[in-house]
């Protein structure tokens, strides 16, 4: 079965309504609460309509022999020690999905495990996005489609048959899916990033399709809204001069506001189609400043029959269009017409 809208929270996702932009903390609080629920103000005013957190659980997710992808601090020996710290409880993640709803946000957040997904299905998830690297834990995958809410699937490092194998597995649970192209890169380049996949994706998976961002530029955004994605996601950092691993790969709050300003831009232009004929009539009054008339490129006496060196054609248009100056030579004047006079259809004598 293919859902080709569904909601999300109060939001319209598939079938031409707006792009849904989601502000991607992941671990930028570096386990600070405090800068969590910033990150959520910041995401807030820069007018997105989600925050995305990740959920781990060290003991239930990793294990000390999982290696560093990159090894950027210096405080934690080991992954899983760095896994440890990233922790928040239950209370902790329910205050900052409160949080995140009071300042009119859908609250996301990726489990990285079958433990992650019972604490926050306590928390009545509007949706739930499958990172890169759980799109083959079929078990995660099953376990979420029981709670019935859409499943955002990201392909960073997947293969097609790969992601076919997730979104048969969530449509034959009868949830609506999403497909993002991602490309696990950081940051990504833009020869990387994948546009194309986007159409391919809507045809092959008849589903809402999106973007999941990691270029560090508004760029990729702006194009893929402009090609109608549905959803874009992409990570948030409040400097690009603060600590962390996905700040690379992370666009800043003021961005991601001009981002959004962009979409919403693109998405009012992309659907208001005009008729040229239509709102031709607008224009009118600077059609007079701006188009050339007719006029008199010397003194022409009365009798005169223009040729075209008797004519030249100038500012204002008020007069005989200039498209008419082929339709005016050899016809006949009645008056005088002094030099620069601006001709008219009255001047002439009547056309035999």
């Amino acid at each position: 079965m293919s859902i080709t809208e569904f909601k999300i929270g109060n939001c319209k996702i598939g079938n031409g309504k707006r792009c849904f932009i989601i502000g991607e903390v992941a671990q930028a609080h570096d386990g600070s609460l405090g800068s969590a629920h910033a990150y959520i103000d910041a995401i807030a005013n820069a007018g997105a309509d989600a925050v995305k957190f990740q959920t781990h659980i060290a003991d239930a997710e990793s294990s000390p022999e999982e290696p560093w992808r990159v090894h950027f601090s210096t405080q934690d020996k080991t992954r899983f020690e760095y896994w440890k710290r990233m922790e928040f409880t239950e209370q902790q993640w329910i205050a900052l999905k409160e949080h995140a709803e009071q300042r009119g946000l859908v609250f996301l957040s990726s489990p990285f495990s079958e433990q992650a997904v019972d604490m926050l299905s306590c928390m009545d998830m509007a949706a739930w996005k499958i990172a890169s690297g759980e799109i083959n834990n079929l078990a995660l995958l099953k376990k979420i489609t029981k709670t019935g809410r859409p499943i955002l699937i990201s392909t960073g490092m997947s293969t097609y048959s790969e992601i076919d194998a997730a979104v048969e597995l969530v449509k034959s649970s009868n949830c609506p899916v999403a497909v993002l192209q991602c490309t696990t890169s950081y940051p990504t380049e833009a020869e990387k990033i994948g546009l194309n996949l986007l159409a391919e994706y809507k045809k092959r998976y008849d589903c809402p399709v999106g973007l999941s961002d990691h270029s560090a530029t508004i760029y990729a955004g702006l194009a893929a809204a402009t090609l109608g994605v549905d959803i874009l996601e992409l990570h948030i950092t409040l400097s690009k001069e603060i600590f962390g691993p996905d700040v690379i790969a992370s666009v800043t709050t003021s961005e991601l506001k001009i981002l959004v300003e962009g979409i919403r831009f693109i998405e009012r232009a992309r659907h208001s189609p005009i008729d040229k004929d239509e709102i031709a009539p607008e224009f009118d009054e600077l059609r007079k400043i701006f188009t050339k008339s007719i006029f008199a490129a010397r003194e022409l006496p009365a009798g005169t029959c223009l040729a075209k060196e008797d004519l030249i054609l100038k500012k204002p248009g008020t007069g005989i269009p200039a498209a008419e100056i082929n339709n005016i030579i050899g016809r006949c004047l009645i008056p005088n017409v002094r030099s620069g006079e601006l001709i008219k259809y009255e001047s002439f004598q009547p056309a035999k």
